[in-house]
């Protein structure tokens, strides 16, 4: 269920009335979600949800009690009030806890669009059948899966600080293999506004390389010059977005850590051409411009011409250093260049394309060295070419080495991790030295 603005304030101010705590924060939150599934091209499943909850936080000094509730009459707010406040009185006092803010003044983000909100059965139907017929035509079996979502979330506190963001989300993901299976394609689409997605187009990509993947070759394994699109590239960078934490940094715990307790900011740690920033107000990827915590989300930029510019932290570990509070972002955006996939493909003698990564794994958390496999279409380029595909591989690298080896960077564009469903805006990425380290015969 969605409630408006007025109506999700009118909630949370009963709440408060009822609250006997020192500090008392109510978050209330709804979504109106549905999605369809196929396999085999065939649909599976199709349906329809709708949630909403209310979680109370209560506080007596240090000592927090957390309730649950999805009753909204008056008997039950008072309940879940009573609740919480029953378990801070049994809490241990929590030595790191910040009292609550009081208002805030938050920008504007239009994340919310009628076409996703009002998206029917029938329109998601034709959606998978848009993706199911052609690859039946082409004797091609393909797999996807389509949710799109409507909510809310907002914020009350005992101190007068109030937020409520309305937004719209649709994703999409399909994978096309060929009748003997041994060629795979994929493509994926994320967007708030879902009149943006074409599930024919994304499924004609997943569909070709399908078919041109087939009769894979085994090459060496060593280290390659690469071009990762940015399904490739998300899966590498996201593990660098979510290691930007200041205190993992101050305790020595994180790549952004030196010696004697400091970090790397302003220190240049990628390429010059590396420009990396999160903005909730961006039109291509808005997100809540308010985070957990209450604290505004601002346009933050994280590293600027290769320089490491800011790290996000806590309330708490921001005071305790005595730096500036920037909380987590909810999105990341590198920009990139003009060229196309296909411009930067005829730009290159000798390399590997990479369709997407996955099965991810943390090697070396200092270095942020990773390891995972290639899937899903990787080719051989020669002399501007792609000339065949070749058998996967398992890569070794980080994502800060390959930052630094950096060829070219091409058109930005928004997309979906295959790892953690999180969209982010990033370009396709020519990259020298990639490291393969054996071979892989999953398809």
């Amino acid at each position: 269920m969605i409630f408006t603005e007025q109506q999700a304030r009118e909630i949370m101010q009963k709440v408060l009335q009822f609250s006997k705590a020192d500090e008392c924060v109510v978050n209330l939150q709804g979504s109106n979600s549905g999605n369809i599934r196929y396999a085999n091209n065939a649909v599976s499943t199709s349906g329809e949800n709708s949630t909403t909850s209310l979680v109370v936080t209560s506080a007596f000094g240090k000592k927090t009690g957390i309730a649950t509730i999805n009753e909204f009459d008056d008997a039950s707010l008072e309940k879940v009030v009573r609740r919480s406040e029953e378990l801070a009185q049994l809490a241990p006092e929590n030595p790191e806890y910040m009292p609550i803010l009081g208002p805030q003044k938050y920008s504007s983000s239009n994340a919310f669009f009628k076409s996703t909100a009002d998206f029917s059965p029938q329109q998601r139907a034709n959606a998978a059948a848009a993706s199911i017929l052609p690859a039946r035509e082409r004797k091609l079996k393909a797999a996807g899966f389509l949710q799109h979502n409507a909510g809310f979330q907002s914020m009350l506190n005992s101190k007068g600080l109030f937020a409520y963001h309305p937004s719209t989300d649709v994703e999409f993901s399909v994978t096309v293999r060929n009748e003997e299976g041994t060629g795979s394609g994929y493509a994926s689409r994320g967007y708030n506004d879902i009149s943006k997605l074409n599930t024919a187009t994304a499924s004609q990509i997943a569909m070709d390389k399908a078919e041109r993947s087939a009769k894979a070759v085994a090459i060496e394994p060593g280290k390659y010059t690469v071009i990762l699109e940015p399904a490739a590239v998300a899966v590498l960078l996201e593990n660098m977005f979510f290691n930007m934490d200041a205190r993992n940094a101050d305790e020595g715990r994180s790549f952004m850590s030196k010696q004697g307790g400091k970090t790397k900011i302003g220190e240049k740690l990628v390429d010059s051409k590396v420009n990396i920033y999160s903005d909730p107000t961006h039109p291509e990827l808005p997100t809540a411009t308010w985070s957990g915590d209450g604290r505004p989300l601002e346009k933050t930029h994280w590293i600027e011409n290769g320089v490491v510019k800011n790290l996000y932290a806590s309330r708490y570990w921001a005071e305790n250093k005595g730096a500036k509070s920037i909380p987590m972002p909810n999105n990341a955006i590198m920009e990139g260049g003009n060229a196309s996939l296909e411009d930067m493909i005829k730009n290159t003698k000798r390399g590997i394309l990479v369709t997407r990564l996955w099965y991810i794994r943390s090697v070396d958390p200092q270095t942020l060295l990773l390891t995972g496999l290639t899937r899903d279409g990787t080719f051989l380029i020669e002399n501007g070419k792609i000339k065949h595909p070749v058998k996967n591989f398992r890569f070794n690298e980080s994502p800060i080495i390959m930052l630094n080896n950096l060829e070219e960077m091409g058109r930005p564009e928004r997309v979906v991790s295959g790892e953690s469903n999180i969209n982010y805006i990033l370009p396709p990425l020519k990259v020298r030295d990639f490291t393969f380290s054996s071979l892989s015969d999953a398809v």
